[in-house]
């Protein structure tokens, strides 16, 4: 797909479609690199980004063992106080 480089105030952009935006995923701050073909843009791959989702899929479980892969040995030894 071609597009038009644009002034855009003291800087120049591009008009990405809200297709390929919507296709890749891509919103907010993303990360750019240069590359011997050109520019590559990126998300921004957030730390934690997809514990929303992780917490959703044990909640709808019901079964907090699920963020450990199941209960440790540590946890089914007998405890002596």
């Amino acid at each position: 797909m071609k597009a038009q480089i644009i002034q855009i105030g003291n800087s120049q952009g591009i008009r990405i479609p809200k297709m390929m935006l919507e296709e890749t995923g891509i919103s907010g701050e993303v990360d750019l690199q240069i590359t011997p073909e050109g520019i590559l843009i990126k998300n921004i791959k957030k730390l934690r980004g997809d514990w929303d989702a992780i917490f959703k899929k044990i909640g709808e479980a019901d079964d907090d063992l699920s963020l450990s892969g199941g209960a440790a040995e540590f946890d089914k030894r007998e405890w002596q106080w």
